[in-house]
């Protein structure tokens, strides 16, 4: 907690990724010592669904891991009475915690800040309007068992209105593409993951979108499992249509960072070649017509297209060997996910 006074004083939220800490309530010289399960789960003015959730994720945990569990509430800078709320809850049960922005950071800060407190061997986040489904939680613990890092839920049957599911379609067609791995729900609040998974994840922006893609390009063994989705019970959606752009931009983001982030040449350069490549073609085409043909090019505009091109292709080329040139500058040793060491 005092951590995040520290980066409101500075104004700025950064999230600084660390090993986790011995912590004496659960580390005693055995990493069994730590809980089985977290659960993180980011909010913003759910007061009305806080409590009914809770008795429900304490009924289902107790009975799939008794007492070895945690739950971490994040109040992401509610203005209503849901942090009173939770303190109450976290009376009657210490198990239940919670850590509270000053201000609205977004769902991907606290999943961060979430993910870095959280100790479970296995961390699970869901939303706290109650559209999701604690009653899911042994489904999806069973698939992390049989060997997956991540287990994402699915809304087969969802309970939203068509402004919000036809353009979720689309953007999960979309990912499906980009990232190579075939999800239906990339955005499900719903998710399993396994420890090592959520120290690797770096989470910022709008990112939280994009968690079982940049899972699976980190090599992690990445699945889905169809979820119950719960109608909406008080309140209303906290997300506006600015998602779909800045969700958009950042798998952008997510595209460049992920495959040409270490080779920008590669990246701009071919797109410097596609271009020069086409105004050459489209240049020595005219030259041979205004030589061996006698036509003049002076009312031909595909002059000034295939000139346009050369350059923009030039240009494309430069800026990737510029972006060579800064990371050769700036090479630091790389970070690469391991998966278990052998005699090492």
């Amino acid at each position: 907690m005092e951590s995040i006074e520290k980066s409101e004083n500075n104004k700025d939220f950064k999230i600084q990724k660390q090993l986790p800490k011995k912590d004496s309530r659960y580390y005693k010289g055995s990493r069994e010592e730590y809980p089985n399960i977290s659960v993180v789960i980011p909010l913003l003015n759910e007061e009305e669904s806080l409590k009914e959730l809770s008795q429900m994720l304490e009924t289902v945990l107790e009975n799939l891991v008794q007492k070895k569990y945690e739950v971490i509430f994040i109040d992401d800078g509610s203005t209503d009475d849901s942090y009173n709320v939770i303190k109450e809850i976290s009376k009657a049960n210490s198990n239940f915690k919670a850590i509270r922005f000053r201000r609205n950071y977004g769902k991907s800060a606290a999943l961060a800040i979430g993910f870095e407190k959280a100790k479970g061997k296995v961390v699970f986040t869901m939303d706290a309007d109650l559209q999701d489904d604690p009653n899911e939680i042994p489904k999806m613990y069973e698939k992390i068992k049989e060997g997956f890092d991540l287990v994402s839920g699915w809304k087969k049957t969802r309970h939203d209105p068509f402004s919000k599911t036809f353009p979720s379609k689309f953007f999960n067609y979309v990912t499906s593409k980009v990232s190579g791995i075939k999800l239906h729900d990339f955005n499900c609040g719903l998710k399993a993951y396994k420890r090592e998974v959520t120290k690797s994840l770096y989470v910022y922006g709008e990112m939280h979108r994009y968690l079982p893609a940049l899972a699976h390009l980190d090599g992690f063994k990445v699945t889905e499992v169809p979820v119950l989705h719960h109608p909406r019970k008080h309140g209303y959606s906290k997300f506006g249509a600015s998602r779909f752009i800045k969700g958009f931009l950042d798998l952008i983001t997510v595209f460049f960072t992920t495959k040409y982030l270490k080779r920008p040449l590669h990246f701009f350069g071919s797109l410097g070649v596609i271009f020069a490549f086409i105004g050459f073609i489209i240049d020595s085409y005219l030259a041979y017509e205004w030589i061996f043909n006698n036509i003049s090019l002076s009312n031909r505009p595909l002059v000034l297209l295939g000139v346009a091109l050369i350059i923009v292709g030039v240009q494309f080329f430069s800026m990737g060997l510029i972006g060579e040139l800064i990371i050769k500058n700036n090479r630091q040793k790389e970070n690469y996910s391991i998966k278990e060491f052998l005699n090492i």
